[in-house]
């Protein structure tokens, strides 16, 4: 009897270690995943996430990294399915569901009429609740707005919808509704408005980079050169250590028509060290203006070849079309 006892006993402290043992793979597993997405190797993250998926299929950490991969690699349909699982898993989370209305978002932007109406109503969905979930999660926030200032009223957008939440922003994060309220300006060609907006957050203290990268891209749709310059300049003195500044710094350089080998040295770089990631600027965008440093120079053949590539990484930009065909008469 104390045989079975002891043979019982130790049965379950091996188990016990196999249980912690499996928790602590996982865990590994996801650290190693996540470094992996952050180095933009994206593939090589789902290749790792899929198999712990198969052995962990209840872990909704692994759905949503999962689905943030195949978001990045622009597989939207998969992106869904993972996050989907995801939120079903853990319908609390505001992020689960932010994400997951990102993915349904490209979803529309991918389909045709009806179904692009259901795609945007289920994104409008998932970004409500996000928002409902965590008032705090500013991504989510921006998210809402952001949908809700381009989307018609059919699909739950409207700018009515979008000031309103604007200003319930305005109580959680005053920089952040300035920023939203800005791009909401911007959006609807309100320029006097927005160039007010903007003008008076550079003129604010924030400590964070990326209101200054914001405040950069209005500058450089403007374009205002001498206003990016200072918005580039303010980011740097933040972090002049963050990745983003190469790119910005390049296309500041193509605007003031400054030293084009910098120029093209940063935005060169921006494209072969940092991963091409959603939140970050897009690759496609440094490509375009690679493609107008070029042209600006008459080397229009490298032009149209910068152009080409970015147009395979967002083949729906139209000013980059056009100047593609515009070089390629050249």
């Amino acid at each position: 009897m104390i045989r079975h006892i002891l043979f019982a006993t130790a049965a379950l402290f091996f188990a016990g270690g196999g249980l912690r043992a499996s928790a602590h793979a996982g865990q590994s597993v996801l650290a190693d995943a996540q470094y992996d997405y952050n180095a933009g190797r994206y593939n090589r993250a789902v290749d790792a996430l899929e198999s712990a998926v198969a052995k962990s299929p209840d872990d909704p950490s692994l759905h949503f990294l999962l689905g943030q991969c195949f978001y990045q690699l622009r597989e939207f349909p998969r992106a869904a399915a993972s996050l989907e699982r995801a939120v079903q898993l853990s319908p609390k989370d505001s992020q689960f569901h932010d994400w997951l209305g990102r993915s349904y978002g490209r979803r529309a932007e991918e389909s045709v009429f009806f179904g692009a109406m259901n795609w945007a109503r289920k994104t409008h969905r998932e970004f409500e609740i996000a928002v409902e979930l965590n008032p705090h999660d500013l991504e989510a926030q921006r998210d809402l707005i952001r949908f809700e200032m381009n989307a018609p009223s059919v699909v739950g957008g409207g700018d009515d919808k979008a000031e309103k939440h604007i200003d319930a922003l305005e109580k959680i994060d005053a920089m952040e509704a300035q920023l939203a309220r800005g791009e909401f300006f911007a959006t609807k060609k309100r320029i006097p408005e927005a160039d007010a907006t903007f003008s008076k957050i550079l003129e604010s203290d924030p400590d964070r980079a990326g209101v200054f990268f914001e405040v950069a891209d209005y500058y450089g749709d403007r374009p205002n050169a001498d206003k990016m310059a200072e918005a580039v300049d303010r980011a740097t003195r933040i972090d002049p250590d963050d990745r983003r500044l190469k790119y910005y710094k390049g296309i500041l350089l193509v605007m003031q028509k400054k030293n084009p080998g910098e120029a093209e040295a940063l935005l060169k770089s921006y494209v072969a060290t940092v991963p091409d990631n959603s939140d970050l600027p897009p690759h496609a965008a440094a490509l375009e203006w690679l493609g107008r440093l070029y042209e600006s120079q008459g080397r229009f053949s490298e032009a149209a070849e910068e152009y080409r590539a970015s147009l395979a990484q967002d083949p729906h930009n139209k000013s980059v079309e056009e100047a593609l065909k515009r070089v390629e008469k050249k």
